[in-house]
């Protein structure tokens, strides 16, 4: 029997490191801060960016891909952009390798230097605007939707598997527009379809809101998010959608003809979310004894494990597990039947339990005499015999209730870790003992708000869209006068 998990409660990130391990999401690699993403990890990534990518095409988006290596030059060209992502940029300056003189290891050819030094890509925002302005030229080429699926580079020091690495798969979407108005609606429309995402398929609450000027994105003029809070009090960035205004367009020059026969610069707007959303999912769930999936991105939905002595109770067990399969699938069910003989039935049920598969069948000889089958549902550990007639039906509504317990259960604990505060003291103190959000006066200065980060590590997270948080009061550190709360939190 494998060893049982770290307890949450004990020691939350190593229980995570362990968790993400042991279950057959990922591991670290050969290349420091980078990880391997396995094929049960990549399964649920799958799932995500299949249905994020629907949802972008229904909006009116498209697909491309965009080159990996960036001229530094183009950086250069946004200044605020650039100094952003400095300090994480992987530079490429060679172009060649050559053997060693004693021919026994393998060294940069000292000239193969490139006339131009490249920049992996931390964000394409820069590459993509050099394209738009061949692309664009008329009021007719807009508005232009884009949406590239790839992977991007920062050199982060400190790592965790998905959570911050230094390379991650995500998507980015760049889009142009005539009007700031358009662009604005553009990136208002792209968090909402983040937050429905997040809601309806990874079964997370979030909050949605605007980022203070000090945590915008690099050369944004606003940037929305959506805020998750973890089972140990602290937040996690889901998703960013950004207004940048015209500030790209100026930089590298997109212009298009307007209506009124006038050269106009566009307006854009960029958004994108990551596989730290497999992280997010993971945490928001999970429990002590492995992964809890909710249904619509598990996936295994559902497996059937058959309890056997004599190969003809398994040659009968098999005959009737054929036709459940059958009729799972024939309802849109993902259904694994683990026949193997490598492992008893209670490693199976502990295998499966670990990672995540939100409904479990059990089939022995007494079931198939009784017609019937044992069913555990994963959310809550519990288990009850039903009826092979109709388990279909059964199995097809169990699994609309556990995506719905999954977010019932999620939104309980964020809003009971919703905390209002009005004071500095008491706010340390619901910050070290209970954590979660924290809606709390800020003036509304970076001053401010750089020295509450400063003494006791938490940011504002968001000043949301979606909570009536406006009210007359005082900043809770300099008491000075504010108009509305703001969330704040510890987090990831």
């Amino acid at each position: 029997m494998a060893k049982k998990l770290p307890k949450r409660s004990e020691d939350y990130s190593k229980w995570y490191n362990e968790l993400v391990v042991r279950a057959g999401l990922a591991e670290n690699s050969g290349v420091r801060g980078m990880m391997v993403i396995k094929p049960y990890g990549f399964a649920i990534w799958e799932k995500m960016q299949a249905q994020l990518d629907k949802m972008f095409k229904e909006t009116g988006h498209q697909n491309a891909y965009f080159p990996l290596l960036i001229p530094k030059s183009y950086f250069a060209k946004e200044a605020e952009h650039v100094e952003g992502f400095a300090k994480e940029a992987a530079v490429v300056t060679h172009y060649r390798l050559r053997t060693t003189a004693d021919g026994k290891g393998i060294e940069v050819d000292p000239t193969a230097k490139l006339e131009e030094e490249l920049i992996i890509r931390p964000t394409s925002e820069t590459i993509i605007w050099d394209t738009y302005r061949r692309w664009i030229q008329s009021y007719r080429d807009l508005p232009l939707l884009i949406n590239q699926w790839a992977n991007v580079m920062r050199w982060e020091m400190r790592t965790r598997l998905f959570l911050r690495t230094a390379e991650f798969l995500w998507q980015e979407g760049h889009t142009a527009h005539e009007t700031r108005e358009e662009a604005v609606e553009e990136a208002e429309r792209m968090i909402n379809v983040y937050a429905d995402f997040a809601r309806n398929f990874m079964a997370m609450p979030v909050i949605k809101g605007y980022k203070t000027p000090t945590e915008r994105f690099a050369g944004a003029e606003e940037t929305y998010t959506i805020e998750a809070l973890m089972q140990d009090g602290k937040a996690l960035q889901s998703g960013t959608s950004h207004f940048l205004g015209q500030n790209f367009a100026k930089a590298f020059d997109v212009k298009y003809l307007s209506r009124e026969g006038k050269l106009e610069y566009v307006w854009a707007t960029s958004w994108g979310v990551s596989t730290r959303l497999m992280g997010a999912l993971v945490m928001t769930h999970s429990d002590d004894n492995g992964l809890v999936l909710p249904p619509k991105l598990a996936p295994i939905q559902t497996v059937i494990i058959p309890i056997f002595k004599t190969t003809e109770q398994r040659q009968a067990i098999d005959r009737k597990a054929g036709e459940i399969v059958e009729r799972l699938r024939n309802k849109g069910i993902s259904v694994k039947y683990d026949n193997s003989d490598n492992y008893k039935p209670g490693w199976k049920f502990n295998e499966y339990e670990l990672k995540g598969v939100p409904v479990r069948l059990a089939i022995g000889p007494r079931d198939l005499v009784n017609q019937t089958v044992e069913v555990a549902r994963r959310d809550k550990l519990t288990k009850e015999i039903v009826s092979m007639d109709g388990i279909e039906n059964y199995v097809e509504n169990l699994l609309r209730d556990i995506q719905q317990n999954l977010f019932e259960r999620a939104q309980q604990y964020r809003n009971e870790h919703i905390t209002k505060v009005d004071s500095f003291e008491e706010f340390k103190d619901v910050l070290e003992n209970k954590g979660g959000f924290i809606l709390a006066h800020w003036d509304g200065t970076s001053e401010t708000e750089e020295k509450i980060k400063e003494l006791t590590k938490a940011t504002i997270r968001c000043i949301p869209m979606d909570m009536d948080t406006s009210e007359e009061g005082k900043d809770l550190l300099t008491g000075k006068p504010s108009k509305q709360r703001v969330l704040f939190a510890k987090a990831y």
